[in-house]
């Protein structure tokens, strides 16, 4: 007899009180509906609470400390009862099959422990402004001619391009536990370091069909750019530490990953003419791996500022030329 599952939704939520019913209701209205629904208020300082008891029962409702998403999407999945979790931010959608599509994959290969999908996005006023994300990367035909198989090498996929929107995904509970859930402290790229941790343990699958609306807003975090780079550097030593031989087998040096994370951080310092802070950058990259990319930025970072300046400016003008 066929195992039946049980999903928890989980749905992290910070001052979205505009978004959050039209977030649960397109769980609501799924074809397969789900097991219970969390959502997690991370600290909200507007009218969130009081939205979600207008929504009538079988919510969940938690309150923490405002500590990010990532601690209260990990919040979620322990107050889950499910063996499946499912991920929606509070101001983004679902399609009404998402989970319809996702269980029946999961079902014909118990192996895989990870379905994502495509993703649509779409205004304040519901239109749609981009229809395929995975079109975008040009992973469409790729997914589609997978059909729903694994994808092979996933791992090395994802690091090229993480093409799994969170609010898309459908994982086993057991997985993601094992995986150690989202890292706390890591703000941007801390969803590609979970999924690259399930992708190296398990099988993972991604659907060419749309199964999520993301709502683009004025409240949208903005992706700061040194930031993001900095994080993206804690996120790939992660992953060496994590999964070194996972890496290995898939023909990627983790030492690499490193060393271009560091090198793709020094070269934004050196663009922006922070000439000290990318010498110190590169240093590090260079300590990993020596690239020729990274060296000869470094070499150019002794130069006078000066020249250095110059020799930008006549890039620049050569690249506007194009």
């Amino acid at each position: 007899m066929r195992r039946r599952h049980t999903i928890s939704a989980v749905i992290p939520t910070y001052n979205s009180a505009a978004f959050i019913a039209d977030a649960v209701g397109s769980i609501r209205a799924q074809t397969r509906p789900v097991d219970e629904i969390i959502v997690v208020d991370d600290g909200s300082r507007d009218d969130t609470a009081m939205v979600v008891q207008r929504l009538g029962g079988g919510l969940h409702y938690l309150s923490q400390a405002n500590a990010g998403p990532s601690a209260a999407r990990n919040r979620g999945i322990e107050a889950a009862r499910g063996d499946l979790i499912a991920f929606l931010d509070a101001d983004d959608q679902w399609t009404r099959t998402k989970i319809e599509q996702q269980l029946a994959v999961m079902e014909q290969n118990p192996a895989i422990a990870l379905v994502a999908g495509d993703m649509a996005e779409i205004d304040l006023q519901d239109n749609i402004t981009a229809t395929s994300i995975l079109s975008k990367h040009s992973l469409l035909d790729n997914f589609k001619d997978l059909a729903s198989r694994p994808i092979p090498n996933a791992l090395a996929l994802l690091l090229k391009v993480n093409f799994i929107p969170t609010g898309t995904v459908l994982a086993m509970r057991a997985a993601l536990e094992e995986a150690g859930g989202f890292t706390t402290d890591i703000r941007y790229g801390e969803d590609l370091e979970l999924w690259a941790k399930v992708a190296a343990q398990h099988a993972i699958v991604c659907l060419p069909e749309v199964l999520m609306l993301r709502r683009q807003h004025g409240e949208n975090v903005t992706q700061q750019t040194e930031p993001l780079l900095r994080d993206l550097v804690r996120v790939m030593v992660s992953l060496r530490d994590r999964i070194a031989s996972e890496l290995h087998q898939e023909g990627i040096d983790p030492d690499q990953l490193v060393a271009e994370a560091w090198g793709n951080l020094g070269y934004w310092q050196f663009s922006s003419g922070r000439l000290p802070d990318a010498r110190r950058t590169f240093r590090s990259s260079l300590g990993e791996k020596i690239t020729l990319r990274t060296l000869l930025y470094g070499i150019l970072c002794l130069a006078p500022a000066n020249l250095v300046y110059g020799l930008r400016q006549i890039k620049q003008r050569i690249a506007g030329m194009d």
